[in-house]
């Protein structure tokens, strides 16, 4: 890795690009943190930061003149606050191919209020449900959003979602699931981290056999990038039907268990009336013969 230094800037490409610009190129450097760029002078209306290590989106000076920062092919995952303070005209960002996770760490951006193209592509948090819809309700004055066109009715459908108390509410949950990383938290749970199952690999090796064209391919990457299995839905969906049949069954058996024994306890029942019947005629029939036996008595008595 390269340490941005005053040195490296001087002697680092400068040129006017195609649109006129004056650009800086400081590309493929491995720079792991933006730093010393005071030394630019403001002489600048883009910067290329492709292709390096950086992080974290900060560490700016004062920097009046800069409208466009690229900073594709990074390893970013956070954006500093105050970047409407240090670069006050700053209009497009191009953030392609980076590790953004979740939507709430899109919110800094929402104070650059001059900013009119954001490129988020090949990062983790386009895969995020309301993705399009949070970012322009965040970002309002946006016309270009992953190389895409912002249309009227986007921007209808983010301020009907996120009007109102409900809306401000469902925006702050958004925001919450935002992980922040606490400096030694979380390394015993990674060190028990085994990786992917082996039904798991052989999923992922079976989307990407059956991927047909680029974009799929990008979709699956976008995918693992977030910690999403392919066609662990589909497997868990399978195995809950499969519990919901031996549910059933179980269900039928008890059922069928309930029946038998009411069967049973109605046999029980009728057998004990038919006994008790049975000796009530008993006794019926003995006291018959006994009014015999006293009649044939007094007959001969007499």
């Amino acid at each position: 890795m390269v340490k941005l230094s005053a040195e490296l800037i001087e002697q680092a490409a400068q040129y006017t690009n195609p649109v006129r610009d004056r650009e800086l190129d400081l590309r493929g450097y491995k720079i792991p943190v933006l730093e010393n760029l005071g030394a630019t002078l403001d002489q600048f209306d883009t910067i290329d930061f492709s292709d390096n290590e950086i992080r974290k989106l900060d560490g700016f000076p004062l920097l009046k003149r800069l409208k466009t920062l690229l900073l594709n092919n990074n390893r970013i995952c956070r954006i500093g606050e105050g970047l409407e303070q240090s670069l006050p005209n700053l209009k497009e960002l191009v953030l392609t191919s980076n590790n953004i996770q979740e939507l709430g760490d899109l919110d800094p951006l929402a104070s650059v209020k001059t900013l009119t193209l954001l490129s988020l592509l090949r990062n983790p948090v386009t895969n995020k449900k309301h993705y399009r819809l949070y970012v322009i309700n965040k970002i309002p004055q946006i016309r270009v959003l992953d190389f895409q066109k912002v249309k009227l009715k986007e921007r209808q459908e983010a301020e009907k979602m996120f009007k109102g108390k409900r809306g401000a509410q469902l925006a702050k949950d958004i925001a919450k699931r935002t992980k922040t990383f606490t400096p030694g938290a979380g390394l015993q749970a990674d060190k028990k981290k085994t990786g992917p199952s082996p039904a798991d690999v052989e999923a992922i090796k079976n989307a990407i056999a059956s991927a047909t064209s680029l974009a799929e391919v990008e979709r699956l990457k976008g995918l693992l990038q977030s910690g999403q299995i392919p066609g662990r839905e589909l497997r868990q969906g399978a195995h809950g039907m499969v519990e919901e049949e031996e549910e059933e069954e179980e269900n039928e058996g008890m059922q069928s268990e309930s029946e038998i024994h009411m069967e049973t306890g109605i046999g029980r029942h009728e057998m004990g009336d038919q006994i008790r019947e049975e000796g009530e005629n008993g006794e019926q029939e003995e006291g018959d013969e006994d009014d015999v036996e006293e009649e044939d008595m007094h007959i001969n008595g007499s």
